[in-house]
C-alpha cells in the first residue's frame, strides 16, 4: 500500500548500519522504524540545546526592573 509519508534514503557506513540492526531487532521494530524514531530523538536532542542556548542569551540581558510577578500578570 503505497504511503503519502515522504520517504528518504541514506547512506551509512557499514558500523552504523549493523549498530542499526541490533537496534531494530532487540526491540522488534522495523529498520525504518528504528531509524525514524532515532532521527526524531536527535532533533528533540538538537532543538532542546537550541532553546537553552537561546534561554542563556536571554538571561545574559534579563533585568530585574522589567520583571513581573504572577500577581500582576494574572490579575
Amino acid at each position: 500500500m503505497p504511503t503519502k509519508a515522504p520517504r528518504l534514503n541514506v547512506v551509512l557506513e557499514p558500523p552504523i548500519y549493523f549498530a542499526l540492526v541490533r537496534l531494530a531487532k532487540k526491540d522488534r521494530v522495523s529498520l525504518s522504524l528504528k531509524a525514524r524514531d532515532l532521527i526524531k530523538n536527535a532533533l528533540e536532542l538538537y532543538e532542546n540545546t537550541y532553546w537553552a542556548k537561546q534561554a542563556q542569551i536571554r538571561e545574559r540581558t534579563l533585568r530585574a526592573e522589567k520583571l513581573l510577578s504572577h500577581k500582576r500578570v494574572w490579575k
